[in-house]
């Protein structure tokens, strides 16, 4: 097991940005301070042969603007918020619009565009990175100031150990995940469509045309004798019913108990072999397969279009500071934020 850091490249202000390699087991990932962002995962296949899992840049510049956040930690509050505007104890706040008229992923200036601070350490089955952000009160209208802590980790099982925590001084919702698109192919290696998922998930959050939730919680299963298609409970090709679907982009509800680790969704790619197992504490998991790649210039040479590659992003359930029936998602005094992640692998 090892770590090491890099320069990376500097930003316009002349500001440096670092690149963290972990290895541990037969995992090799790569992380940059820049937004926190998952740059690489190299895994063998069941031949043996490695290959780069993570959609991403080659350099620094493609994480400057990132448009579509590959890999990158986002915050202040993951995923929308409907109309970029929420109440809070009879307070009204306006955030920014950076997706139409709401707010995604924390606004303009998110998480994912800063550079937090690095911090390297081992434990027994694995190596370390602690990344470290302060954000202060009003920081894209959002309320209180707030110390966040994102710690991510390769273990000699060959799993990504992702911890999220946060401390805000007055009551703020509070939302953090990884970005991380998967190809278990291998990144520029075609679509996923034919990757198999199953979601541990019998109900999903309902949006409107925005993508905006609408306050219900609908069931997955389709009609008598059907698999509806947002039915993931038994593993099926991603493929199999994205048209009908619209594409994914939706919250899935995480069956289990809120706070406790629990497997949320598992992933396998029958020509490499590989497989992806989620495992979270959040109550939901954004399972989103690239529908707006369109495009984007990748790592040497790759170009991703759409369904390139998946997201399971671990969260609290979008607009949840506007829905009064969702798991509450505000945290402040007396109430720290903190969450964790386990993504396994295997061949």
């Amino acid at each position: 097991m090892k770590v090491t850091r890099k320069i990376f490249g500097l930003l316009s202000n002349g500001e440096k940005a670092h690149l963290y390699t972990l290895k541990a087991g037969d995992l090799t990932l790569s992380i940059t301070n820049l937004g926190a962002a998952w740059t690489s995962l190299l895994i063998p296949s069941k031949k043996g042969k490695q290959d780069d899992v993570l959609l991403g840049y080659s350099s620094l510049g493609g994480y400057c603007s990132n448009k579509p956040f590959l890999g990158v930690t986002v915050g202040r509050f993951a995923n929308r918020i409907g109309g970029a505007a929420f109440t809070l104890d009879g307070r009204p706040y306006t955030l920014d619009k950076n997706n139409g008229e709401n707010t995604l992923h924390g606004g303009r200036k998110g998480f994912d565009k800063l550079i937090w601070k690095g911090e390297t350490y081992k434990e027994k089955d694995g190596v370390f990175v602690r990344f470290e952000l302060e954000s202060p009160d009003g920081e894209g209208g959002f309320p209180g100031a707030l110390k966040a802590a994102v710690s991510y980790g390769l273990t000699k099982s060959n799993e990504i150990i992702a911890g999220y925590e946060a401390r805000v001084n007055a009551p703020s919702p509070v939302n953090l995940t990884n970005h991380a698109y998967f190809n278990l192919a291998g990144e520029g290696e075609g679509d996923i469509l034919s990757h198999e998922a199953a979601l541990f998930s019998s109900s999903y959050v309902e949006v409107n045309e925005k993508f905006i939730p609408t306050g219900k919680l609908l069931p997955v299963q389709g009609g008598p004798g059907t698999i509806g298609p947002f039915d993931f409970r038994q593993r099926k090709p991603i493929g199999r019913d994205i048209a009908a679907a619209g594409g994914y982009d939706h919250c899935f509800v995480v069956d289990g108990e809120n706070g406790k680790l629990r497997p949320c969704a598992e992933v396998f790619e029958a020509q490499s072999g590989r497989s992806l197992r989620v495992f979270t504490t959040q109550p939901g998991v954004q399972f989103y397969t690239g529908n707006s790649l369109d495009g984007v210039q990748g790592k040497l040479g790759s170009v991703y279009n759409k369904y390139s590659g998946f997201c399971l992003e671990t969260q609290h359930f979008p607009d949840s500071p506007n829905q009064e029936s969702f798991p509450s998602a505000i945290f402040g005094p007396g109430k720290n934020y903190h969450e964790k992640a386990i993504f396994t692998f295997d061949w």
